[in-house]
């Protein structure tokens, strides 16, 4: 009875935050305001971790929601300008490896903990693997979970101002929280959402839950096989799965533990951040591409987040952002272990990745 009761504290929490949100028109209030209760609770010592199954029937929903924003123009983007793709993912990748590098070379974190922690993108799939790896896990959650907050306030910050200064800011439409449910085209939807928690249990590939139902679900809907239908409330349930599990992830014995490094945390946040905003300009001066949508694009993860935010943000190209967002991903999980490894030779064995 006394843990059903503090999982009722995180919506309890979480409503007046995310009304506060709505109040100022602030994009991702449904994502931002349940993630500042969670981690308010979790300071408080709720001692709550949210259920692998709800991380990933969350996730689903969300592939789902990102599949309906997919159109074959995506592949088309890519494949006209992938040199410029790829240049932005393995520079930011390049970025965030150097800056690890340095926070191991000057001892301010243990072994490669801070090549894992200061890994761009992929921030569940970093935490598993710097364990897998004999890192210190407690230390790479609070340097990716602090990126994720960091990046994720910096991105709908700029959403809100830009929205304020282009005058999209005021023609939202009303949200339909309950609207009319089309059974065909929402069993549809259920059955790829349960395809993609399947998929999250029995693939060993990290994000497989969030990555199979949006692959799927953008080339079933895209040949008109499907028909995805998602209302407001499922979706809004699926946001704050996702922030709650984000947030309960803060407790006091990480933040205590990594007290002594967090000036240097919050810099490399804040240089990785700079440069995927000038990235952004980048992309914004040779493609054309609208300011918000190529900040989108480049933002350091994580994957959810940005897509949450640029589905709530008018006029944002949503299949230009994941486009960038996915292949940086990937990208990120397949280099992460081979750059612990060339790091973690070039520090000797004198550097344990988990302190004492």
């Amino acid at each position: 009875m006394i843990r059903m009761l503090r999982w009722l504290l995180l919506p309890a929490a979480s409503l007046p935050v995310t009304a506060a949100m709505f109040a100022i028109d602030l994009p991702a209030a449904l994502l931002l305001g349940p993630m500042v209760a969670g981690i308010a609770l979790a300071l408080g010592g709720i001692g709550l971790k949210m259920p692998r199954i709800g991380f990933l029937a969350a996730q689903s929903v969300l592939g789902c929601m990102i599949a309906g924003s997919v159109t074959p123009d995506i592949l088309v983007t890519f494949i006209h300008d992938w040199p410029l793709f790829l240049g932005v993912v393995i520079s930011t990748i390049l970025l965030s490896g150097a800056i690890g590098w340095l926070i191991a070379r000057n001892h301010i974190l243990p072994g490669t903990t801070g090549v894992w922690g200061s890994s761009a993108g992929a921030a569940s799939a970093m935490v598993v693997m710097a364990e897998a790896f004999g890192a210190d896990a407690r230390l790479v959650a609070f340097m990716q979970y602090l990126r994720v907050l960091c990046v994720a306030f910096a991105a709908a910050m700029l959403a809100h101002f830009w929205l304020q200064t282009t005058g999209d800011g005021n023609v939202h439409p009303p949200i339909v929280w309950f609207p009319a449910i089309d059974p065909t085209a929402f069993a549809e939807t259920l059955a790829l959402v349960l395809a993609g928690v399947v998929a999250g249990r029995l693939i060993p590939l990290p994000a497989a839950g969030l990555l199979v139902p949006m692959l799927g679900g953008a080339v079933l809907s895209s040949a008109g096989v499907i028909t995805l239908q998602l209302p407001e409330w499922l979706l809004a349930s699926s946001y704050a799965v996702l922030a709650w599990s984000v947030g309960l992830g803060f407790t006091r014995g990480v933040l205590l533990h990594a007290l002594r490094a967090l000036p240097t945390i919050l810099a490399s946040i804040a240089v990785l951040i700079g440069f995927c905003a000038g990235l952004a300009w980048m992309l914004t001066a040779v493609l054309g591409i609208d300011p918000l949508t190529a900040y989108l694009a480049t933002s350091p993860g994580g994957l959810d987040t940005v897509a949450i935010i640029a589905a709530s943000s008018r006029g944002v190209d949503l299949s230009f952002v994941m486009a960038l967002q996915t292949l940086r991903f990937f990208l990120v999980v397949l280099l992460g272990p081979p750059m612990a490894r060339f790091v973690a030779r070039r520090l000797g064995p004198d550097q344990p990745d988990v302190p004492a």
